[in-house]
This record gives C-alpha cells, structure tokens and sequence, in this order.
C-alpha cells in the first residue's frame, strides 16, 4: 500500500480553475495552436477524438466532434475506441502522470495518434528561486510553492514507459514581461495555476517574505524598461499506438552497404 501523501492536493487545484479568467489564457492559447498546427503536418482525418483537459471552455471544438474527457485519475477512456488523444495542459499537476500516458495509449486503436502539452523544464524558475531565497532569508525554512517541471528529456521517457511507439518530445519556450512579479501572480491565479501541492503552507505567506521576493526578483530579473522576465516552457509530446504498419529500426549488423561507401571517403581503422 502506497502511504506516500501524493504531490498535487486535487481539491485545491480544481478550486483554482474555477477562477480562471478568459484574458489570462494566452498560453493555453499558444499551446492550442501548436497542437493544431501539429495536427496539419499529420495529413490525416481524425473522426474519433478525445481530449483530455481540466479547462473544456479553453479546449472545445478544438477537432470537430472530439469529446473533452475531464481530468482525473482514472480518464473516461475505453481502450481502442479512439485514433486521437490530446492531453491539453494538465500533466505537470498529474499525481501519476504515466497512469495518464497509459490510460490514453490504451485507448487509442492501432496506429492511433498521442499528442500531449504541459508546462516543464525552466517553467517559472525565476519565480520559484526568488521565492525560495526570501523565504530561507526571512523564516530559516523553506516550504513548497511551486510543482516540480519535468524535463523534456524526461517526459519523453515517459511516452516510452508508457509503451507509445515512435515517441517525441520538444519544448517550445515563451518568455514573457509583467510590470511586477505581483503581476505575474495575479497572472498565475487567474489562470488557474497557482500553488496546489499538497504540502503548501495553509496559511497566507509573510508580508516581509513577499516583499523580499519581489524586491529579490525585481534585481535579478528585472529589465531596462523597469519591467520583469518570466519564462514559461511549453512541452509538447507525441507518439503512436503500435501497428505492425510504423517504421522500425534495423537489427544492428544488418546494413547492406558500408557507410564509407556512401560517403564515398575512404575507411580507416581507428588507432589502438
């Protein structure tokens, strides 16, 4: 039995989102885009969709008659009923984000396409040192604020647990300027992502905590306008349900044609 407290309080995070704001979704706005523009390069029809999100206003009518299926930890996917899944912007909160993986690869038909987006690597990592340096400073302790980002080197591991076929991973990386980091927490909350973990303060932080962070922030990060930098990593993945059809590599050894030869250069043995 797991006794581990799990990392996201779901509760907390499902209170946050009922605050979001439409004007404060630009990147979920960005992140559809890419998610279509993906779509396009694919050059094929989909005609049984799902996508899985915690934000269905954002999310609708992305792929005509696809079905948002909520967040959770068990998704509302029957295995090979779909040729599409999208996990729109939800798994850097997920408590078990290759059970996500899992579910939505099983419910996916042969050759069934994957295509996943969430926030990862430098995510707000100026927020998150500022934070953390004011908060040692000002009390001598440290307490979660901000969820851990996976990597995208990581995440991409993720897809091949969680037995995709041919997967990929890359990062699209928006930098973006508040007037203040007071700014870019208003920012935060109204879109939805503010501190949710489970072992977060459940009081309100210190004035002098605060203060202290922003005037930390304003000094390393801070630009000749006198306004603030604030990264935001968009990680997009991508990978296919196995079909005998997909390409696979060869056995090593099995070459028919020396690669000096292609290259038409001559061969030489390497030193000892």
């Amino acid at each position: 039995m797991n006794t581990h407290a799990p990392l996201t309080d779901t509760s907390a995070l499902a209170a946050h989102r009922k605050r979001v704001r439409a004007d404060a979704m630009f990147l979920h706005q960005t992140a559809r885009e890419e998610i279509q523009d993906r779509l396009e390069l694919v050059n094929r029809t989909f005609t049984q969709a799902a996508v899985v999100t915690g934000f269905p206003e954002m999310w609708r009518n992305l792929i005509l008659g696809a079905r948002i299926v909520s967040e959770g930890e068990t998704l509302d996917l029957q295995p090979g009923t779909q040729d599409l899944v999208i996990h729109a912007m939800g798994l850097h909160w997920s408590n078990d984000p290759v059970g996500q993986l899992i579910q939505c690869q099983r419910a996916l038909k042969p050759d069934g396409l994957f295509l996943g987006v969430c926030f990862g690597g430098q995510t707000l990592h100026e927020l998150r040192a500022c934070l953390a340096e004011a908060e040692v400073a000002q009390t001598g302790g440290l307490s979660p604020r901000i969820a851990p980002m996976g990597e995208v080197r990581d995440l991409g591991a993720l897809l091949q647990r969680a037995g995709f076929a041919l997967p990929v991973a890359d990062v699209l990386t928006q930098r973006v300027e508040y007037k203040s980091p007071l700014h870019l927490m208003h920012d935060l909350r109204a879109m939805g992502e503010t501190n949710a973990l489970t072992g977060r303060l459940r009081k309100p932080t210190r004035k002098a905590v605060m203060m202290d962070a922003v005037a930390r922030y304003q000094s390393a990060f801070g630009t000749d306008t006198g306004r603030i930098r604030t990264t935001f990593d968009l990680v997009f993945l991508a990978g296919w349900a196995p079909d005998p059809s997909q390409p696979k590599a060869l056995r090593p050894g099995s070459a028919q044609q020396r690669l000096a030869d292609a290259l038409n250069v001559a061969e030489r043995p390497l030193p000892d």
